[in-house]
């Protein structure tokens, strides 16, 4: 069982270590011995001298009893020097077997290294390998909101708090830290699809429990992927791909939830394989065109536009950026989109003559030299910044850290002007607006196409539009399509308006006069 030969193993590491403290020890233990036989030597000169005495018919008391003493102080001094040499080494060896095991426990959750988890794992996941095993494939959800707003020591008690949490749903589990919060958790013996999943759901149900996080209760949640050993995979590295596999599929699905690796996922990721390789294709033959949607003011004069990204692609036609930019924001090819749609939209300026708004994946913005980049080719262009606006999800606000902060500051520092776009689309609230410096709020169509039906929206609307006047910023309504919309907007103080009603998106060599004018 890997529980028990990862216990061997460990302990075993640390025996191999101090082989030759324990062999002493060991050597001391048969000290006792010795010390009898010393005894019996101290008791037989002893009796020597009784009979010489006695032969000599005549008996020294003094000597005797000299000899009785030195004898039971030599036996005694053996005794208790053999017991505190002995006890003194065991001392000295269980601490040195302490201090290599925690050379292989990470420091702050107490779970097992990567690199050791790894190690043992190698051991019952092989080849040739008749034991089963189940695998999880945990991913804390959220750490870094939550790191942001309670700070790191916030984010370090969580992890220690999952990592208790796991050991207390799962103890006979083996668990190792594989980077900042992901965990490997191994099952020995578990052949069960069914009971694992049921265990990853009741580890999620505790997380879910309050839990005293920074002085105030917090519920923690992670999302979990699961394979089975050597049902799904027989060695490590296919075990924990398959598992991964499962995760991400969850992260996609929404978080919070165990799911199991199907054989499907493999067709999936090939789908992923394939979508990237051939983006990658597109971006070198020019399949890539930026249609253009108006956005009008209150003067119903086209006041702007949003560039938007297609895919031309030369067998499938056009493919839509829902099935593309999130394959693109997991690896460098979202940065390569980014500067094809900032140099095109740049180029277009002088044609469409208004300002341009570009979308800018919240991948972009992790990264720590996005705001200078972007400066840079907007000076090699020549473009006045006044011209470009960068449009950022409304999740945005909600999970910045210091480097997109320090990209959105920059940004507008350069001139460009920031717009939160699809706002009330999920989980904004209206507080993380106070921290958070943007110019332009473009509230979701979700809002406007229930706006004649719903009481409830249309107070969401116009309580957004009266923020956004005292914050002296404008408000775009996105998803326009009738008259009556256009006209309730109007009355709620929205500044500007989007949508099919007004114009559809569409290439540059297709706009109209008026709608380029």
């Amino acid at each position: 069982m890997l529980a028990r030969g990862l216990s061997r193993t460990g302990r075993g590491a640390g025996d191999r270590d101090i082989r030759q403290t324990d062999q002493f020890v060991r050597i001391l233990s048969g000290y006792r011995a010795i010390a009898a036989l010393v005894s019996l030597c101290f008791l037989g000169a002893l009796g020597s001298v009784y009979l010489v005495g006695r032969s000599a018919d005549r008996l020294e008391p003094f000597l005797a009893l000299a000899a009785v003493g030195l004898s039971t102080l030599g036996i005694a001094g053996l005794i208790l020097g053999h017991r505190m040499i002995r006890r003194n080494l065991l001392h000295s060896a269980r601490a040195t077997r302490a201090v290599m095991a925690s050379v292989h426990r990470d420091a702050l959750t107490g779970v097992f290294t990567r690199s050791y988890f790894m190690e043992a794992l190698r051991n019952d996941v092989h080849h040739g390998s008749d034991k089963s095993l189940g695998y999880l494939q945990l991913d804390m959800d959220n750490l870094k909101v939550l790191n942001d707003g309670a700070g790191h020591a916030a984010g370090d008690a969580a992890l220690t708090h999952l990592a208790k949490t796991i050991g207390a749903v799962m103890p006979g589990a083996v668990v190792g830290r594989l980077g900042g919060d992901e965990f490997g958790i191994a099952i020995p013996g578990c052949d069960n699809r069914g009971a694992l999943r049921r265990l990853g759901e009741e580890l999620l149900r505790r997380l879910d429990q309050p839990v005293n996080v920074a002085g105030r209760p917090t519920r923690l949640s992670a999302t979990i992927g699961m394979a089975l050993a050597p049902a799904d995979a027989t060695d490590v590295d296919d075990l924990i791909a398959k598992a991964d596999l499962a995760l991400y599929k969850g992260k996609k699905a929404g978080r919070r939830q165990v799911v199991a690796f199907d054989p499907d996922m493999l067709g999936d990721e090939r789908h992923r394989r394939f979508i990237e390789r051939e983006l990658r294709a597109a971006l070198l033959m020019d399949e890539l065109e930026l249609h253009y949607q108006p956005v009008y003011g209150a003067d119903m004069r086209v006041r702007s536009h949003e560039a938007l990204l297609r895919w031309k692609h030369t067998v499938r036609g056009m493919i839509p950026p829902a099935q593309f930019i999130g394959i693109a924001e997991e690896s460098d090819l979202i940065d390569k989109l980014g500067e094809w749609v900032l140099r095109r939209a740049c180029a277009d300026l002088e044609t469409l003559g208004t300002p341009v708004a570009v979308n800018v994946s919240p991948a972009q913005l992790r990264r720590a030299d996005f705001a200078r980049q972007f400066g840079l080719v907007v000076e090699e262009l020549g473009v006045d910044p006044g011209m470009l606006i960068v449009e950022v999800t409304e999740t945005v606000p909600m999970v910045a850290g210091a480097v997109e902060q320090a990209n959105l500051d920059a940004i507008r520092a350069f001139g460009l002007k920031v717009a939160i776009d699809d706002f009330g689309a999920g989980h904004a609230s209206l507080q993380y607006l106070r921290g958070f410096a943007f110019d332009i709020i473009k509230i979701d169509r979700t809002y406007i196409a229930n706006l004649g039906d719903n009481r409830i929206d249309a107070m969401i609307v116009g309580a957004i539009c009266d923020i956004a006047r005292s914050l002296k910023v404008d408000v775009i309504a996105e998803g326009v399509e009738t008259e009556a919309q256009l006209d309730m907007l109007r009355r709620a103080g929205c500044t500007a308006f989007q949508g099919y009603l007004l114009g559809r998106p569409a290439p540059l060599k297709r706009l109209s006069v008026a709608d380029a004018a």
